[in-house]
């Protein structure tokens, strides 16, 4: 059973927001109340204060509310404290010392994976990933782990057509054909059947890997994740 919250306008607010950065555009004020299953009213006098403080915009004319440059700036504020990276990469260096095997930690940004913690084992080849890289999430372990994640629905918005697969990188192997969204969920499928990867933390290890080490790297990455998301959210 969910906690009430102590502050419920603030959890009112938060939720708002967090709603309108799930949509592919403005929506109206209803559709948010009915959706968040909150009394048109509160939804309406919410609105008002976050248009205030610029952190959603009203379109009068399609009666629609959608984020504002305030919450652009929250975002802004995020990528330059990069708080994400601070957590993570003390839990994927320790990983790394452990193993011997070189990892790092990275997001899903839209159809792309974006590397953010890069720490590299002594002695081990190198890897084409670096931080600020970004390669296609389906052609990556790590992309393929975060895209077996999400709802079917939000997967296949990602994924629309074939068009969806064609590189913006130079010279990636997604310019092969034979990409489709059929062939995403089979992969993922499979990814999610081996379990060996459900988070944004990964190790690179060599396929003649030996099996007791490919377990304790699938024991030590869920180890690592499961700490990360804890921390995240603001628990220990």
């Amino acid at each position: 059973m969910t906690t009430p919250s102590k502050v419920p306008a603030a959890d009112q607010t938060l939720a708002i927001l967090a709603h309108l950065a799930t949509q592919r555009g403005p929506v109206p004020a209803a559709t948010i109340a009915v959706a968040l299953d909150l009394p048109r009213s509160t939804v309406y006098h919410l609105l008002a204060v976050m248009q205030e403080r610029g952190f959603v915009v009203h379109l009068p004319e399609e009666r629609r509310y959608g984020l504002g440059i305030a919450a652009f700036e929250l975002s802004s504020g995020f990528s330059r404290q990069q708080p994400l990276a601070r957590l993570g990469r003390p839990l994927v260096a320790g990983l790394v010392d452990r193993l011997g095997e070189s990892g790092h930690l990275a997001v899903l940004h839209g159809r792309d994976v974006l590397y953010l913690v890069e720490e590299r084992a002594p002695r081990r080849p190198s890897l084409v990933t670096d931080v600020g890289v970004r390669l296609p999430a389906h052609l990556t372990a790590t992309g393929r782990a975060m895209l077996a994640e999400l709802p079917p629905a939000q997967l296949r918005a990602l994924y629309p057509d074939r068009a969806a697969f064609e590189s913006r990188h130079a010279q990636d192997e997604s310019d092969v054909p034979g990409w489709s969204y059929g062939r995403l969920k089979r992969v993922l499928a499979e990814v999610r059947t081996r379990g060996w990867a459900d988070a944004a933390i990964a190790v690179t290890f060599p396929d003649d890997a030996s099996a007791e080490l490919r377990e304790i790297a699938v024991a030590g990455v869920r180890e690592a994740a499961t700490t990360l998301s804890r921390r995240i959210r603001g628990t220990r």
